[in-house]
């Protein structure tokens, strides 16, 4: 069993209507587009979970607390009294040293694990002061990086998997299409019991209110998701893909939305995905257990 857990930032679950730019997509978008009230009909067998990203506590869900319960299976809102937007603190961040779902995989003896995403140079050369839960949570367990070279080899997929923002910056990688950069990302799950892919322009251009910029960006997305699903191999490998707070499902505001989120999941451990997730603190623990049981 391995599992291949594709983090979606700001992706939420609203109502059809002008403001949600999913509602503006075509079929292509399926595994995407999921509304309230509505039972979607997810390719590849899939199933929807609607996830509590709220922890029970006051104020809209925030990136840095959500991310945290996601990547712990500890309530960060919960224990801290509060959702924190933006970067962990040192108090989330001392959540994720002890409870990182990268340490806890293994302590348990779960490898090879890996975060898929390419670093820049910046990271290394001038580490920025406020860093991801992912990044802390990738330290905590002593695994390694992946940097341009490994992107260029084949090992390694940028958070814009396009590569035009790294190409606009003015590094040396070749473009991928949507379908390129998914053909790599089951490559690296494949070889990994646990692979982690993180991706958060969503979050970005919904903050924005652009539906224009939405609509490409949702539509690339889910050229990458059917991919991903259509290549890897399903009878092996459980396919989840959640978020930590609503966001672009809702463009007639700026803030995030005080919506559920979609937990998806497909392949070898999707019904213990839907029968065990209820809130964002609960990935983590199901993660643990598809890659510990014994069938």
């Amino acid at each position: 069993m391995s599992v291949l857990l594709i983090f979606v930032d700001g992706l939420g679950i609203g109502s059809r209507g002008t403001h949600n730019p999913l509602a503006q997509l075509d079929a292509e978008a399926a595994p995407l587009a999921v509304f309230a009230d509505e039972e979607p009909a997810l390719p590849h067998d899939g199933v929807l979970v609607r996830t509590d990203a709220r922890l029970g506590v006051e104020g809209r869900p925030q990136s840095a607390s959500g991310q945290t319960t996601i990547l712990t299976g500890v309530n960060a809102p919960a224990a801290l009294g509060y959702h924190k937007q933006g970067f962990p603190n040192e108090a989330m961040r001392a959540i994720i040293r002890e409870h990182s779902l990268f340490l806890q995989l293994e302590r348990a003896g779960v490898r090879p694990n890996v975060f898929a995403n390419a670093y820049t140079p910046r990271f290394f050369n001038a580490r920025p002061r406020w860093v991801s839960a992912t990044t802390v949570a990738v330290e905590a367990a002593g695994l390694s990086f992946r940097q341009l070279d490994d992107l260029r080899a084949g090992r390694a997929v940028y958070q814009d998997f396009t590569n035009e923002m790294l190409i606009g910056a003015g590094f040396d990688v070749a473009p991928r299409t949507p379908e390129e950069a998914a053909a790599v990302l089951v490559d690296i799950a494949h070889k990994h019991r646990f692979t982690l892919y993180e991706y958060f322009i969503t979050d970005r251009v919904g903050h924005a209110q652009d539906m224009n910029a939405a609509l490409d960006v949702l539509t690339n997305l889910a050229r990458f998701i059917r991919t991903v699903l259509a290549r890897i191999k399903l009878t092996r490998t459980t396919v989840i893909l959640t978020s930590d707070h609503g966001n672009i499902e809702d463009l007639s505001i700026r803030n995030h939305t005080l919506n559920q989120v979609p937990t998806l999941a497909w392949g070898a451990g999707r019904e213990h995905v839907r029968a065990r997730v209820r809130s964002l603190a609960d990935i983590t623990p199901v993660i643990i257990e598809l890659l510990t049981r014994e069938d």
